[in-house]
C-alpha cells in the first residue's frame, strides 16, 4: 500500500511538472499574440493614458476598419499571398526533384553540388543585396513580385532540398524496385508509390518555405519600392511616420497578417505533424 501511495504521488508530481511546463510554454508563445490583439483593439486615446493594463477599459474595432479601408494594406496582403504561395510551390517542386536525385542516384559531381548548396547558406544576406540588385536590374526584375519570387526561391531551395532528401532517404528503395518489376516506369513508381508517402514531407517543406517568404523583410525592402509590389512586412513600416507611430493600426495590420498563415497551417496540419515527427519513432 505504501508503495502504491508513493507511486501515485510520484505520478501526481510528474503530471504537475509536465503540464506546468506546458502551460509556461503556451503562455510564453501566445502572450505576444494576445498583446498584439489587445493593442489593436485599444482606442488611440487610451494607449498612453491608461499605461500598462492587461485589457483596456474601452474596446474598439476602428483600427481594423481603418487598416482595411483607409490604407493600402489589402494590396500589401495580396502581394504577400502571391509571393509566398508562388515561392512555396516552386521551391517545393524544385526541392522535391533535387532531393529525390540526391537520395536515389549516385553521379559525378553530386558531392560538389551539395557543398555549393551548403555554401550558399553561409553568407549573410546583407552582403548579397548589392550583387542581387545588380543581377536583377538588367533583367527588369527589380521592383516586381516576380523578382521577389525568384530571389526567395533561390534562397529557400537549398534547405528545402536537404529537408526533402531526408524524407526520401526514409523510404525504402525496395518499394520502387517492386513497382518497376510490376511494370511501372521509375516515374510511375514515383507518382504512385513515393509521392503519397512523401506528402508529410512536402507539407513540412511547404510550411517552412511559405513562412520564410511571408515574413521576409530585407529583400522586400531593398528590391521593391513601388506601392503595387510592396509586401506586408514592408507595408507595416508605413504606419511609422517621422514624428509618431500609429501602434493601433500597426498591430491591427500585424494581427490580420497572421490569418492567412494560420489558415495555411490549419489546412496542412495533418501532414505537417506527420512530417515533423517522421523518423522519430521506428517500429
Amino acid at each position: 500500500m505504501a508503495y502504491y501511495a508513493k507511486s501515485k504521488g510520484q505520478r501526481v508530481v510528474d503530471w504537475s511538472i509536465h503540464y506546468g511546463l506546458l502551460a509556461c510554454y503556451l503562455f510564453f508563445a501566445l502572450f505576444p499574440l494576445f498583446w498584439l490583439f489587445k493593442v489593436a483593439v485599444t482606442p488611440t486615446k487610451l494607449l498612453y493614458s491608461e499605461g500598462i493594463r492587461m485589457w483596456p477599459s474601452e474596446m474598439t474595432w476602428a483600427n481594423f476598419t481603418q487598416v482595411m479601408t483607409d490604407t493600402d494594406f489589402p494590396q500589401f496582403f495580396i502581394n504577400s499571398a502571391i509571393v509566398s504561395g508562388s515561392t512555396a510551390v516552386i521551391s517545393t517542386l524544385i526541392a522535391a526533384a533535387a532531393g529525390y536525385s540526391f537520395s536515389r542516384f549516385h553521379y559525378r559531381g553530386k558531392a560538389v553540388i551539395i557543398v555549393l548548396m551548403l555554401i550558399t547558406q553561409m553568407f549573410p544576406l546583407v552582403m548579397l543585396i548589392a550583387p542581387i540588385f545588380r543581377i536583377l536590374t538588367p533583367l527588369g526584375l527589380t521592383d516586381s513580385l516576380l523578382g521577389l519570387v525568384v530571389v526567395y526561391t533561390a534562397f529557400n531551395v537549398p534547405f528545402a532540398t536537404f529537408l526533402m532528401q531526408s524524407f526520401f532517404d526514409g523510404i525504402p528503395k525496395d518499394l520502387e524496385e517492386a513497382a518497376m518489376i510490376d511494370g511501372n516506369t521509375r516515374f510511375g513508381a514515383l507518382v504512385k508509390i513515393i509521392f503519397p508517402l512523401t506528402l508529410p514531407g512536402i507539407a513540412a517543406t511547404l510550411g517552412f518555405v511559405f513562412t520564410a517568404a511571408w515574413s521576409e523583410l530585407l529583400f522586400a525592402l531593398m528590391l521593391v519600392s513601388s506601392p503595387d509590389a510592396v509586401t506586408f512586412p514592408v507595408g507595416l513600416l508605413t504606419f511609422v511616420s517621422k514624428f509618431s507611430v500609429d501602434f493601433g493600426q500597426m498591430m491591427a495590420a500585424g494581427f490580420l497578417a497572421l490569418i492567412p498563415a494560420a489558415i495555411f497551417f490549419f489546412l496542412i496540419q495533418r501532414y505537417l505533424v506527420q512530417g515533423l515527427t517522421a523518423g522519430a519513432v521506428k517500429g
